[in-house]
């Protein structure tokens, strides 16, 4: 890891975990960005600073579909809290701060909305969440330009290496419980965060690190063996490893970890997504390796995390350059014969690892 990939800006969670401590949250905040988890987390952490559990049915105002009209947001801010340090106005899901319409709340409302930021009361806050929609979008929009202006935008960002360690350790520690290293590498290494070929978000995170903690001994010490219980059922792990046994000429175990993936309930198409996308990783990573790129190069070309680019370059020496531009056109063939039918999934499967 180099020090120029990762001279970046503070991330949000550090950011927004200091100014609530420091009390320096203004009147308008905007969450936004990539990790929904952080969003809805730092949300409640808000209303739970700001607002009294006693007070909440009064001085938390939570306002979405029919109930979201203009003239309900000024009305709500306007009216003094009962007993909170702050009333509270709730916008969740507000897509037009993540560049995308809403409906029944339109351009003039959107508008109007805007022209009031900067004459929200003092004794309130206007919290908006806007969950990011299409990577594709550009970030700028009237809305968050606005809060920029007028507030402050939490951009929650994807965590990298240090922060993902970060995040593991803080849950560890809160939980009291005790952990090495190789516990936390363990764990950004084999959970499923930062691939963008499975469904696995820090919410998967959070659930397969509460299961970390139940399971660790009675003393509280976990250990790499609680981690790899827990994360055993991985299919992308079973999937690398079984790449590394058909790399080391082991198609017995090849078939084995196939056959535990599909037992297991993970569909085929599923199943085949993983496969190539990991072939295409250790191809692009043997590339760039020849190439002369660093790891934290590679890292920044593939988008991918640093752990991943690792597990993949340890591989690069069990394949050829053509044994794995062969493997990916076996695997886009295997896709075809099973979409038109001419193959089970299974068995096309099966016939894929064979002929490897």
């Amino acid at each position: 890891m180099t020090a120029d990939y990762y001279r970046e800006k503070e991330h949000a969670f550090i950011t927004i975990g200091k100014d609530i401590k420091e009390g320096n949250i203004p009147r308008l905040v905007l969450l936004c960005g990539k990790e929904d988890y952080l969003i809805r987390f730092y949300a409640a952490s808000l209303i739970k600073k700001y607002v009294s559990e006693a007070c909440k049915p009064i001085d938390l105002v939570t306002l979405e579909g029919d109930a979201l009209t203009l003239d309900k947001v000024k009305e709500s801010l306007e009216t003094v809290s009962l007993m909170s340090e702050r009333k509270v106005v709730f916008l969740p899901d507000f897509t037009p701060a993540a560049g995308k319409a809403l409906k029944g709340f339109g351009e003039a409302d959107v508008k109007g909305l805007i022209d009031y930021f900067k004459d929200i009361p003092e004794g309130a806050l206007l919290l908006i969440a806007a969950p990011e929609i299409d990577e594709n979008k550009s970030k700028k929009n009237k809305v968050r330009t606005a809060v920029e202006k007028h507030g402050k935008v939490y951009d929650f960002e994807p965590l990298n290496e240090g922060q993902l360690a970060n995040f593991i350790e803080k849950r560890f520690r809160t939980a009291g419980r005790t952990y090495t290293p190789s516990v936390v590498k363990m764990i950004m290494s084999e959970s499923g965060y930062g691939n963008k070929a499975i469904d696995y978000s820090l919410y998967n995170l959070e659930n397969d690190l509460r299961k970390i903690i139940a399971h660790c001994d009675r003393d509280g010490r976990i250990t790499t063996d609680d981690v790899k219980d827990v994360l055993a059922s991985n299919p992308e792990n079973n999937v690398f490893a079984m790449l590394d046994a058909i790399g080391r000429n082991r198609k017995d175990e090849a078939f084995r970890l196939l056959h535990n993936l599909l037992q297991s309930g993970t569909p085929v198409f599923n199943l085949l997504r993983l496969i190539t996308g990991q072939l295409e990783l250790i191809l692009s990573v043997k590339e760039m390796r020849e190439d002369g790129l660093t790891l934290a190069q590679m890292q920044k070309k593939l988008g991918v995390h640093q752990f991943r680019v690792k597990k993949a370059m340890a591989m690069t020496g069990q394949y050829s350059m053509a044994d794995l531009r062969a493997a990916l056109c076996a695997a886009y063939e295997v896709d075809e014969n099973i979409k038109t039918g001419l193959l089970d999934g299974q068995l096309a499967l099966e016939y894929f690892i064979a002929g490897l």
